[in-house]
């Protein structure tokens, strides 16, 4: 009820802020009224301004009464109203309305307590459990004590005994109708049955709403009427004592009794009820019913038969209801034979509905999973797996890539998914090497109680995955970010791995320990797939768990050679700790990358400061090592699992390159496919030099020591870099001014271009890159290539004479993270006259916004068309392009067989293939084994072979059987899938995600190297091993090379190895910038 605005309590005190205070019980808030006839009251005047209520003065109060402050009460008020109550009643005219949750009456406060009230509920039916039970034991201890045979009758009559004879067809009814039955055993049933029956007929007053016979005929008060009314009788006609009375049947309330139970416990304690556990404990308590009632009446009735005792009776039941029946136990008169017959048909009827509601909740229960146990949540460690769908490919992947760890052999998998389990996925949760340790949930994140049935809050991980086979791959999205906030909310500190679509919706998931967006990953990598061959390829191997015994056993050479780098991981080491470089403590790090990959055959690529949690990869000469780092490497096992034999210096330089190896401590793959030159003690200038188109000046012949038979020498690094020699370089200035003077027709293209930060980025949360920008923003109208504008006339690449090669991008729309795939080809540190004009062949015209954040990067032009238009392709200039990236689409994601998702696009690439077979062309699929079909030949012998080789390799359990197809072994096909083991291995390896994106060129670090390609000509074949590469590099340019991509051999061998461009910090300072 409002109250008037001008209505105040005592003191100041807020209206309803101390209502409340006296009702004890069922009182909710406590109002005191004044009719404004009493005069103002003064302090002491007894009459009660109290806080428990409200005083109401609408004639006598004015505005300047209620601005004025109250004086305080004596607090002897206050104690004396709490106990005496208040007497201020008697002398004023106040009334005082009390208003209650409930209804203030006897009837309702015994409702409360007896059934509303959910914990003295639970103890009142425990208590009728308890004492049902108990009639049920004094009725076992009346039959015991009992025996016909030394007479039978009414209380105080004469006892007659009675003999059965088998001959006579007439029953004597004495024995059925009256049993022995001590005093003290009679008391205690007519106390049990009078506290019965009064509890019986509370309850039904309590419950009665108006249909009184509703209540009458209800079976459980049927049964109370007939086990408690006789005892009470008892008590006033005393020759009834011996009357028998069938208390036996007290053992079917005793089991609603306990089904009611259960369920009040679980109320009680806000548990969530387990249907299959209820439905197991009725039917094992209605199969405990059936016998006892079968054995208890068949002993009874019996009793004017053979007088079977109450084994017997129970040993009868058993056998029968068993149906085995040997007939050595018979019932012999025809009471008993008919109770048999009754109990046959009742457990025909009841036991069938319960069993059939049972296997109806174990099937579901198989759908939905059940819980996982809170004792093994306790005493194990597991991961969530939280999914929209779960597909066989998905869940194998994540399966085989998570435990490949050691150290995760122990932990369960728990999924999560909203949808009924697969066959597929069914049939291999069967499998015993999965069912022991994967547990499947049917569920939704966004329930508390799915969530409490995964036990989310003991988890020690939850991945959450996006459905990346839906059409709007934003709603997708859209799912994600709720499951996250969701398992956020519920368990604030189980770690979140988190895998998003769209790069727009990483800012909604940033509190996330660890943050995957795939079309950051897809794009970038595409980009650097055009000018750093394979990248796709070299990044799969890295984030993928191998074994490295792929291939061991196929007949070619480099299919052996790259299965075993396929073993090839990134790990972690503090370098104090490190047997490979803790001895390079307080040297440079080039320094150290030489010495390591030269003794030990590790390849060092990065470290991080224990102050800086960036990290750093090839810092470069500047950076002198600490004990505090730590140094990230790529070899084929960790540093704990490797195994250190030491040689003498002789023995070691006598054996040859090819031969390394074959001992018996062999040593990882660098070391075998790269044999250590001799070192040299002349030096070279460690000046900072950028990178140049070609291998010529890294890879230059020495002038000394390279002439007649002798091998040419390679120059040592310095321990730590000379200051005077390394002179500084200017961010801002470009790294091609110093490598040739430009040419007149081009001297003009170049100087437009300056380095900056893209003015517009596209989302919230891109990271910023130093680019290669336009002085002024190039007009939307100029950005279009195939229609001119009144800036100029061009309509096709061939009128605009490119002097690069192009690179064209095929896609169906113009998202957000197509902005990723040209930042890395427009970034600070390529060359300006390596920059490809970038074509995006779009089928749908991009919007505004895209345009404004593409506008200012140079050589950037769109147009509308599709791949499978080759007038689109002819007019964008396929024939000026060496590069041509096939994104795969949206649109053609949800088809109606899975594996068909990529049919056209695999058509289209094919078509191309043919007309245009020196184009590069790269190209994304949905599923990874359909790039099988990539440049398909169907009667090549050797694409057969490979095909041999690829299921050979899945039966042996590989992780990686792809790897030997030819498109993905170049780099010619790609999967956004293969990079999801990158969130899985985080897990372990909390640093891959991070490594991954500086090698992608998606974060840039003060200080840190980027990813770049070289080639190696006929005139670099002197270098003549991987390991004296590594050494030249590392001498003379300070690059640190991570692998090779060869390509098919003609007349020389020709390769292309990837390698980190150091960029001293100095160069990527913030002062620089």
């Amino acid at each position: 009820m409002p109250l008037p605005d001008r209505a105040r309590s005592p003191r100041g005190v807020p209206r309803g802020a101390r209502a409340g205070e006296r009702g004890g019980g069922h009182t909710n808030r406590t109002f005191v009224f004044d009719d404004g006839r009493c005069a103002p009251r003064q302090p002491g005047a007894g009459d009660g301004s109290r806080g428990d209520g409200v005083l109401l003065d609408t004639t006598s109060l004015k505005m300047s009464d209620l601005d004025s402050e109250v004086l305080p009460l004596p607090p002897r008020y206050r104690f004396r109203d709490l106990l005496l109550g208040d007497q201020s009643f008697q002398n004023d005219d106040r009334v005082q309305v009390e208003f209650y949750v409930n209804e203030n009456t006897f009837k309702e406060r015994l409702k409360l307590f007896f059934i509303k009230n959910q914990r003295s509920s639970l103890r009142i039916r425990l208590f009728n459990f308890s004492l049902k039970l108990l009639t049920c034991l004094l009725y076992i201890v009346r039959v015991l004590l009992d025996d016909p045979a030394q007479g039978i009758g009414c209380w105080g009559c004469p006892k007659q005994k009675f003999t059965f004879n088998e001959s006579s067809s007439e029953i004597n009814w004495a024995p059925i109708l009256w049993v022995e039955r001590k005093m003290a055993l009679w008391a205690i049933q007519v106390i049990v049955a009078i506290i019965s029956f009064l509890e019986t007929m509370l309850l039904i007053y309590l419950s009665y709403k108006g249909n009184i016979w509703e209540q009458i005929f209800r079976v459980s008060f049927v049964l109370e009427m007939i086990n408690t009314l006789p005892f009470i009788i008892t008590i006033f006609w005393a020759p009834l004592r011996n009357l028998f009375i069938p208390v036996f049947l007290n053992c079917w309330l005793a089991k609603h009794a306990l089904e009611n139970m259960i369920n009040d416990f679980h109320r009680a304690i806000l548990r969530t009820q387990s249907a299959m556990f209820n439905q197991v404990l009725i039917l094992f308590c209605t199969l405990l019913c059936l016998v006892f009632t079968g054995t208890c009446g068949i002993q009874h009735l019996e009793r004017a038969g053979e007088n079977l005792s109450l084994l017997t009776s129970f040993y009868f039941c058993i056998v029968t209801f068993s149906t085995v029946g040997y007939g050595d136990v018979t019932p012999k008169i025809w009471p008993s034979q008919l109770l048999v017959v009754i109990m046959i048909c009742v457990a025909l009827v009841v036991l069938p509905l319960q069993f059939e509601e049972l296997v109806f909740l174990w099937m579901e229960r198989q759908k939905s999973g059940g819980n996982y146990s809170r004792h093994r949540a306790q005493t194990e460690k597991h991961v969530i797996l939280c999914v929209t769908s779960l597909k066989i490919d998905l869940l194998m992947d994540f399966l085989n890539e998570f435990y490949a760890h050691p150290r995760l052999q122990d932990y369960y998998v728990v999924i999560l998914c909203p949808t009924e389990m697969d066959i597929q996925v069914r049939r291999v949760l069967q499998i015993p090497l999965w069912s022991q340790r994967v547990i499947y949930l049917q569920g939704s994140a966004l329930k508390d109680q799915d969530l409490m049935r995964a036990k989310m809050d003991n988890g020690e991980a939850c991945f959450i995955l996006s459905s990346r086979n839906e059409v709007d791959r934003t709603a997708a999205d859209h799912q994600t970010i709720l499951r996250a906030w969701a398992v956020k909310d519920f368990a604030p500190n189980c770690p979140l791995y988190v895998q998003i679509l769209k790069p727009e919706n990483k800012f909604h998931v940033k509190f996330a320990d660890h943050v995957v967006c795939e079309e950051e990953c897809k794009y970038a990598m595409l980009a650097l797939n055009c000018i750093c061959p394979a990248t796709s390829t070299l990044i799969t191997l890295l984030v993928h768990t191998s074994r490295g015994q792929e291939g061991q056993e196929s007949p070619e050479q480099w299919q052996r050679m790259y299965g075993r780098c396929s073993g090839n991981e990134v790990y972690h080491v503090r370098m104090g700790d490190s047997k490979f470089f803790c001895e390079y403590q307080g040297k440079s790090f080039t320094y150290a990358a030489f010495h390591a990959h030269k003794k030990y055959g590790v390849c060092l690529i990065g470290l991080k400061r224990e102050e800086n949690r960036s990290i750093l990869l090839n810092p470069g000469p500047r950076h002198t090592l600490a004990a505090s780092d730590t140094c990230f490497y790529i070899n084929i096992t960790k540093e704990e699992n490797s195994a250190f034999t030491f040689k003498q210096e002789e023995t070691r330089r006598g054996l040859k390159g090819p031969g390394r190896g074959q001992g018996s401590s062999r040593l990882p793959v660098h070391s075998i496919i790269a044999s250590v030159g001799t070192v040299a003690m002349d030096l070279q200038n460690t000046e900072c030099q950028p990178a140049q188109g070609g291998g010529g000046s890294k890879l230059a012949l020495p002038t000394e020591n390279g002439s007649g038979s002798r091998r040419p020498s390679i120059a040592p690094v310095l321990e730590l870099a000379d200051s005077s020699a390394l002179l500084p370089c200017d961010l801002l200035s470009d790294q091609s001014e110093d490598e040739m003077t430009p040419s007149e027709d081009e001297g003009l293209s170049v100087v437009e271009y300056v380095k900056g930060y893209p003015p517009n980025s596209p989302y919230i949360g891109s990271s910023p890159t130093l680019c290669h920008l336009l002085p002024v923003k190039a007009p939307f109208c100029c950005l279009r290539l195939d229609k001119g504008c009144k800036h100029n006339s061009y309509e096709d690449a061939k009128a605009y004479g490119f002097k690069n090669k192009l690179i064209i991008v095929s896609a169906e729309m113009a998202g957000n993270g197509l902005y990723n795939f040209i930042v890395p080809l427009r970034a600070y540190y390529r060359s300006r006259r390596e920059l490809n004009p970038i074509v995006l062949l779009l089928d749908n015209k991009p919007d505004h916004h895209f345009l404004e954040a593409i506008c200012c990067f140079p050589m950037v032009y769109y147009m509308e068309g599709s791949v499978d238009n080759l007038d689109s392709l002819l007019q964008c200039g396929i024939i000026y392009a060496d590069n041509l990236v096939v994104v795969d689409k949206e649109s053609t994601m949800s088809a109606e067989e899975d594996y068909m998702a990529d049919a056209k696009t695999i058509v289209n690439v094919q078509t191309m293939f043919r007309l245009f077979p020196s184009l590069s062309i790269t190209t994304e699929l949905t599923h990874p084994s359909n790039m099988r079909f990539m440049q398909f030949r169907a009667k090549d012998s050797y694409s057969l072979a490979l095909s041999k080789l690829e299921k050979r390799e899945r039966e042996n359990g590989s992780n990686l059987a792809f790897m030997f197809r030819l498109p993905f072994a170049a780099g010619r096909v790609f999967s956004i899938s293969m990079l999801d083991t990158l969130l899985y291995q985080s897990f372990v390896k909390d640093y891959m995600i991070s490594i991954t994106r500086l090698l992608l060129g998606l974060d840039t670090t003060p200080g840190s190297g980027y990813l770049c390609a070289m080639k190696i000509t006929e005139g670099d074949l002197w270098i003549g091993t991987y390991g004296r590469l590594f050494q030249k590099l590392c001498s003379s340019s300070a690059e640190i090379p991570i692998g090779i991509y060869r390509t098919q051999s003609h007349v020389f061998s020709t390769s292309e190895p990837h390698d980190l461009k150091a960029q001293p910090s100095a160069l990527a300072s913030p002062r620089s910038q």
